[in-house]
């Protein structure tokens, strides 16, 4: 009885801190067009033009990139969005700001790693984005997506590569991209590879999943079904409505990603909703179907069994560069892993920080890797934990390299992981800059300084160092 009841309560805090904390982003930024709109109308004598400004990037605009310097494209994690969404809100708190040849892509926040690494090659390059018709049969949707009139960058090549970014799981949608560019995987671009990729930064990536998926509410077993009271149910049914309300201003300024299932009202009406709601079949009568049901979203990918399919597919390529910074906010205490900088750890973050400190794998419960240990998986930074942050490591480990002094690993050699530990949590480098303080110019200076000053490419590639 105690049991449950401090579950429920663990339960309602959850929701209570989480929904808070997305209300006041949207309101945050909502309040912040508003005003921004007001100030451009008397600034020009009148009444401003249009209200609050909700759309998205303008598709259209031709791109200005020339391929002289290669861009860094910013990739988001979950619950995430890009250039235009949310009004002036920057995910990465303006740390584009730093270069003149940054994108930062708007892909589907709760969207599979598939769909969204499919939805950032069509963002590149331009056209309908095209989720492959094999997934797409299998999973119950729509093959093809929005369309790019022109790409932000149509020359992508192997002579005009691109330096990518990814926060949380924004990494993984990187590397399944990589993996699709050298399996040639769109149909009308014979000619992708994996150099495309110059090099690959992963900010906090979710490179071999988290326990954290598990207590939120997937279930260990088979790390893709949901229990039926958790804090994922939550989610799952608000972005159901959300899609099913299927308003337009809404939606142009912030997106779940999932158009290209059928969940809108004007598609299955109340029951098609009731259908979706409980989940009563995979593939809904109506014609749609059910990304929770099918396992075409993100949180399954999310899972340590999630990461082993990814990893097993998506490779480390010798003429790529592989930086990681992982983030910790925990610390051992007389052996035992506890939280640390209790006074910086984020509101959102502080609770799980202790949690996945202590989660163990069920007993009686096949763990989900050959070697897996639960002491591996406790420091974390309240969403991913530390040890799946560094490098590929299931179900094969990747090269990889400990980096405690940058010029130690110069000059820099393509085909390894170099990563550092870094004293943070989850959300230091994204949304408040202010609250990553300098830390936070630390850390993107670093990354920018690896895509501008120490990253070459050379035929053919050098030889790896050692493994470490």
């Amino acid at each position: 009885m105690w049991r449950w009841l401090l579950g429920a309560a663990e339960l309602l805090v959850s929701a209570v801190v989480h929904l808070g904390y997305g209300f006041y982003i949207f309101g945050a930024a909502v309040a912040a067009d508003v005003s921004a709109s007001l100030v451009e109308g008397l600034i020009g004598g009148g009444v401003a033009k249009g209200g609050v400004v909700v759309g998205g990037e303008d598709e259209t605009a031709a791109a200005v990139l020339d391929g002289a310097v290669p861009p860094i494209v910013l990739v988001h994690g979950i619950f995430g969005f890009g250039k235009g969404r949310l009004g002036g809100l920057s995910y990465f708190a303006g740390a584009e700001k730093k270069d003149d040849r940054v994108l930062v892509p708007d892909l589907g926040s709760l969207t599979s790693v598939h769909d969204r690494a499919r939805e950032l090659f069509y963002y590149l390059k331009g056209g309908q984005v095209d989720y492959g018709e094999e997934h797409s049969r299998a999973c119950g949707h729509s093959q093809f997506g929005r369309v790019y009139e022109r790409g932000h960058y149509p020359i992508w090549d192997d002579e005009h590569p691109v330096h990518f970014v990814g926060h949380s799981a924004g990494a993984q949608v990187i590397r399944l991209l990589q993996q699709m560019l050298h399996d040639k995987a769109f149909e009308g671009h014979d000619d992708t590879s994996e150099n495309w990729v110059l090099s690959v930064t992963s900010l906090s990536g979710a490179l071999n999943g988290s326990t954290r998926a598990y207590i939120d509410g997937m279930r260990p077993e088979d790390g893709r079904s949901v229990r039926p009271v958790c804090l994922i149910q939550i989610c799952r049914v608000g972005s159901i409505l959300y899609h099913w309300l299927d308003l337009p201003w809404l939606k142009r300024y912030y997106d779940f990603g999932f158009d290209h299932f059928a969940m809108s009202r004007r598609a299955v009406g109340l029951r098609g909703l009731a259908d979706l709601l409980l989940s009563l079949a995979a593939t809904s009568t109506h014609g749609g179907g059910d990304p929770f049901a099918t396992g075409d979203w993100i949180l399954p990918d999310l899972t340590i069994q999630g990461a082993v399919r990814i990893n097993a597919a998506a490779r480390t390529f010798p003429g790529t560069f592989y930086f990681s910074y992982a983030s910790r906010r925990t610390a051992r205490v007389r052996g035992v892993t506890v939280p640390s900088g209790l006074l910086r750890i984020h509101p959102l973050l502080f609770l799980r920080v202790l949690q996945m400190a202590r989660w163990r794998f069920p007993a009686g419960v096949n763990p989900p890797y050959k070697g897996y240990r639960d002491e591996d998986w406790e420091d974390n930074d309240g969403a991913l934990n530390t040890f799946s942050m560094t490098h590929p490591r299931i179900p094969d480990e990747h090269p990889s390299l400990l980096v405690e002094n940058d010029s130690d690993c110069h000059p820099l050699r393509p085909g390894i992981w170099y990563y550092k530990i870094v004293e943070a949590d989850h959300m230091t480098f994204v949304i408040n800059r202010q609250r990553g303080g300098v830390q936070f110019d630390l850390i993107y200076d670093s990354i920018f300084q690896n895509c501008r000053k120490h990253v070459f490419r050379t035929a053919p590639p050098p030889t790896l160092p050692n493994q470490s």
